[in-house]
């Protein structure tokens, strides 16, 4: 296989953006959408139904009851936060299926998806160019 087919595929198996993930959530499909961040900041502001587990805390114990025939989104505040990495990083050594979410929470409001907290903001119209 040519190699650089092989980057661009393994490269969508373990990230995705945030039109693919608002779609994953309206097809209900088999995800929870992990909030790395401290709790604090995700009492500010996030996702809509994501759970909160700061990447610092994933282990064993904190992740027990998590089932792992889902597919986990990890996310954090966006492009120069790499929390959504080392939880993906964690979940992945714990042995879930994890990806990644492109951009994180910045990216989620820029592209006008709903989110929930103390700072909520509701959805715009959406209008993807990709």
């Amino acid at each position: 296989m040519n190699e650089q087919i092989k980057y661009y595929e393994d490269k969508l198996n373990y990230e995705l953006d945030s039109s693919d993930l608002y779609q994953m959530i309206i097809n209900n499909e088999n995800i929870i959408v992990i909030d790395t961040r401290t709790e604090e900041y995700y009492n500010i502001s996030h996702i809509p139904n994501s759970i909160n587990i700061p990447h610092r805390t994933m282990d064993k114990k904190i992740t027990k009851d998590l089932d792992k025939s889902y597919l986990y989104i990890t996310y954090c505040d966006g492009i120069g936060c790499n929390g959504s990495t080392k939880g993906a990083l964690n979940m992945s050594r714990l042995e879930f299926n994890v990806k990644e979410l492109l951009g994180g929470l910045d990216w989620w409001i820029r592209d006008g998806y709903e989110t929930h907290g103390n700072n909520a903001q509701a959805k715009h119209k959406i209008s993807c160019g990709c």
